[in-house]
This record gives structure tokens, C-alpha cells and sequence, in this order.
């Protein structure tokens, strides 16, 4: 299959996320003509005929940009997916390290080769696409039965009943299989967003849990997931789309989340207050998804 179509092409196993990284991984060096760097992020650039294609930013400290060094992270990482699904919960930065970088590399090789290879639109529908079916392949490969829902909420208007189609990404579940349907959410699952950026899409998280433990009357349970929160601004530069404060005012004044989690946690995320509610993925799927499926 030509890697065009392949980088639009659904993903159900981590062997195909695998197999699309290193292909990309070894298309690049081949198309890239130059790049520039601001701060740990390079953004790199493909020229053709005077006509320049520029690729998202790429975190450089975690990307692994060679197959070979790719395949080595891999490995390592299956090993620690075994770990964590036989019930180990410790683990320390590196091993930790090894599970953001390798989760950032496949995810952020699919979008460069989608920035190069398709056009704007439909590569932004796909990276999308592909990101929620990465982590829903990580959830399954760690042993935690997942289901995409939508919530059917009804209300009355002029006109008879209507119904609000609630989606989420992701519902995770402690049990075999999950209980929650397009009717009601079991107390006990976790409603995920799974998104790239929490570019204007943070505050629907915070109206989402509100509009769900309303009609379901219960408390639920509510995470965001996001590979990250940065973007190219012209040319050569970066912003950061991580709207903090409004964040801390959505958690003070309308409902707190149970977790924001990052493969690339912008900076501030690092920094109090949002610590306290901002961490990396790989220490959602080592610890803290297993205390809140358990509580």
C-alpha cells in the first residue's frame, strides 16, 4: 500500500502503528530539506520546485527520528506493556520516558507524513483519527476493556422530544466488558477525551462532565487525554495553545476533572498549580487510571 494511503488507513494493532512509524521514519531523510529550531522543538521543512510543505513542531527530546533506535524503544516498551498488565505499578523516570517517547514518535511520524502527503483537511481529520486509535490500542494491549459510546441525552422543546448526542472517545472500565450504554454511564468507567490539542476544546470537557452527572445523577468519572498543546506560527516559531488560566478558573468555578494528561505536557503543566492536575501519559497507564478504575 502506497504510504499515503496508508497513514489514511484505520489502525486496530500496535504492530500496524509500528510498521506506518518506521515507514515514515525512513521516507524523511529523503523529502526534508531543511529546519529550524526554537527551543526543544524543530520545525522541519520540505521544498519542492520553490513550493515549501512545513511539518507540525516535533519535540526533539522526544522523538526518535532513526528506525533502528525506534525499534530498540519499541521493544522496550512492549516489555513494559507486559509489566503493566501483569499488575506492576512502579516504575521509574527512564522506563517512563521510554513509554511517552515511543507513543510520541508513532504519533508524531503519522502526522508528519500526513503534513507532507495529504492534503490540509482530511490530514487533520486523520491525525485525529489515528491518534484516538493509538491510545485505544494502548488500553486494550495493557488489559483494560475499553468501548467508544454516545450518550443519547433527551430533552423536550416546542417541537417534541430531542436528543443531545453526548460522544466520547473512549469509555474505560474495570469490568470484562463495559456496562455503560447510550443510555447511562456506569459510576465506575472513566469518560475519556481523546483529542491532540485541547485547542478549543478544553471547556467542553468541563460542560461535558456537567451536562453527563446531570442526566446520568451520579458522579462520573472524566479524563482528557492530549498528545499536545503547541503549534507552528509562521514559519519559523511556536505558540503554546494551553489556555491555563482559564483551565484553574474551569476547575474552581464549574467541576474539576480527574486528570489532564500529555505525551508532550506543555511547560506549564509542570508548574504549580497545574501539577496537581496535569501529568504525563505514561503515569495514567502505570498508576493512575488503575486508582481511579478502583475507586
Amino acid at each position: 500500500m502506497a504510504l499515503d494511503a496508508d497513514l489514511q488507513e484505520k489502525k486496530n494493532q500496535l504492530s500496524e502503528f509500528v510498521e506506518i512509524t518506521k515507514n515514515v521514519l525512513n521516507y524523511l531523510p529523503a523529502v526534508l530539506t531543511s529546519n529550524s529550531d526554537k527551543g526543544d522543538y524543530r520545525i522541519h521543512v520540505n521544498e519542492q520546485a520553490g513550493f515549501k510543505k512545513y511539518i507540525r513542531p516535533i519535540n526533539t527530546r522526544l522523538f526518535i527520528s532513526d528506525s533502528a533506535s525506534f525499534d530498540a524503544s519499541f521493544s522496550a516498551f512492549s516489555s513494559l506493556v507486559v509489566r503493566i498488565k501483569n499488575g506492576e505499578r512502579t516504575f521509574n523516570d527512564d522506563e517512563l520516558l521510554i513509554i511517552d517517547r515511543t507513543l510520541y514518535t508513532i504519533q508524531q511520524s503519522i502526522g508528519a507524513g500526513l503534513d507532507l502527503l495529504v492534503n490540509p483537511n482530511s490530514a487533520r481529520k486523520h491525525v485525529g483519527n489515528r491518534f484516538e486509535e493509538l491510545i485505544k490500542v494502548v488500553f486494550t494491549e495493557i488489559g483494560i476493556s475499553n468501548k467508544k459510546k454516545v450518550l443519547k441525552i433527551p430533552y423536550e422543546t416546542d417541537e417534541g422530544t430531542k436528543v443531545y448526542k453526548c460522544e466520547n472517545d473512549l469509555i474505560l472500565s474495570p469490568f470484562e466488558k463495559v456496562k455503560s450504554t447510550s443510555k447511562s454511564l456506569d459510576k465506575n468507567e472513566i469518560v475519556v477525551s481523546v483529542k491532540t490539542t485541547s485547542k478549543d476544546r478544553m471547556g467542553k470537557m468541563f460542560i461535558d462532565k456537567i451536562l453527563l452527572e446531570r442526566f446520568v445523577e451520579h458522579d462520573q468519572k472524566v479524563i482528557g487525554i492530549f498528545l499536545n498543546d503547541v503549534q507552528r506560527k509562521e514559519h519559523d516559531n511556536i505558540s503554546y495553545t494551553l489556555v491555563s488560566n482559564l483551565f484553574m478558573v474551569y476547575s474552581k468555578f464549574l467541576t474539576e476533572l480527574e486528570g489532564v494528561y500529555y505525551l508532550d505536557p506543555p511547560p506549564n503543566a509542570k508548574k504549580e498549580p497545574y501539577n496537581k492536575y496535569m501529568k504525563s501519559f505514561s503515569e495514567l497507564i502505570t498508576t493512575d487510571v488503575w486508582r481511579l478504575l478502583s475507586s
